[in-house]
């Protein structure tokens, strides 16, 4: 299906994440809110996007940008629109409540997908008209740089409905990730979840400030996960052994009350997927070459840090100053 008009049920910061990725994709928006005075805040939003989007997509043959419209009727955007992205609050009855008459009012073929961070499209589309259409496309913000898209399917979503969505989501640049079992909070929220739960712990329990909490993860695990996630590392932490080495290193510590939360048991099941899948992710580099791709990385992410002197790349600033000093 050819997504010429993307329609939104509401326009807050991820809805407006996707009207910014859209439009600068050659893609009309509808965007629907019963408050009129976010369209101001909408086209703002937008305005503030443009810069870093054109940075982002230098070189990339892309159509002219789509137009905006504006309404505060939900049913008006229903029907001109060719896919329907729903990103009202984080209520699961409010969600159903806007949903509802949505889908009474567009045509059968269109799609209707929830931002919902957690909630089950099961759960969503059940009262819903034609609920073989709805699933679940769950973006990170901000939408209009985040690329990443997990797409859950419900009990009566229809394998097509997920097809047309991966279509139009690849269409306008995201990476879309195929979340197969149907699960609260889909996979990311569900890893983001577990770190939160710990930091509150701490946090709470006097461990730490936010800041040291934050800084914790800013120049240390963050500036890998960039460029990697935590199963390519730790395989490659296991240097010429791989997972498999590593797991018979570290796995033991996952008995150890390091934190709030119990561990698996390091079944030969487990230690097998987790070798398999690290091995495949290598695509038959070795870890001298996975290295040589991640350190290139983290280098460049540091640089470009260093330019606006943030984060990681304040430290680098601060360095370079220091040896200067010791120089002259």
């Amino acid at each position: 299906m050819n997504v010429k008009t993307l329609g939104l049920l509401g326009t807050g910061v991820i809805g407006g994440g996707w009207a910014a990725r859209a439009i600068h994709c050659g893609i009309n928006v509808i965007a629907a809110d019963f408050d009129p005075t976010m369209e101001k805040w909408l086209r703002d939003s937008i305005d503030n996007s443009r810069q870093a989007l054109s940075q982002l997509t230098e070189g990339i043959p892309l159509p002219p940008p789509g137009k905006l419209e504006f309404t505060t009727n939900p049913l008006e955007m229903a029907e001109k629109s060719d896919f329907i992205q729903e990103s009202v609050s984080e209520i699961e009855e409010l969600k159903t409540k806007a949903l509802l008459p949505v889908s009474e009012v567009a045509r059968p073929e269109v799609v209707i997908s929830s931002s919902t961070s957690g909630f089950l499209p099961t759960d969503l589309q059940k009262d819903l008209k034609h609920p073989e259409r709805f699933i679940v496309g769950h973006p990170f913000n901000p939408v209009y740089l985040c690329p990443l898209v997990e797409i859950v399917g419900g009990k009566l979503t229809s394998e097509e409905a997920k097809a047309v969505a991966r279509e139009f989501y690849e269409d306008i640049g995201m990476q879309v990730l195929m979340v197969n079992c149907e699960v609260p909070a889909h996979i990311a929220n569900r890893l983001q979840e577990a770190m939160w739960r710990e930091i509150l712990h701490m946090l709470n329990e006097g461990m730490a400030t936010t800041r040291e909490l934050d800084e914790s993860i800013v120049y240390g695990p963050g500036l890998r996960w960039a460029v990697m996630g935590m199963n390519q590392l730790y395989m490659m932490a296991g240097g010429d052994g791989g997972a498999r080495k590593f797991m018979e290193k570290f796995g033991p510590t996952l008995t150890m009350p390091w934190c709030n939360m119990d561990g698996p048991k390091l079944t030969e099941d487990l230690l097998d997927k987790f070798e398999f899948g690290t091995n495949q992710q290598a695509e038959g580099k070795t870890v001298r070459e996975l290295e040589a791709i991640r350190d290139e990385c983290m280098v460049a992410i540091q640089k470009v840090l260093a330019k606006h002197d943030f984060a990681s790349g304040k430290t680098l600033n601060a360095f370079r100053a220091r040896k200067e000093n010791q120089r002259g």
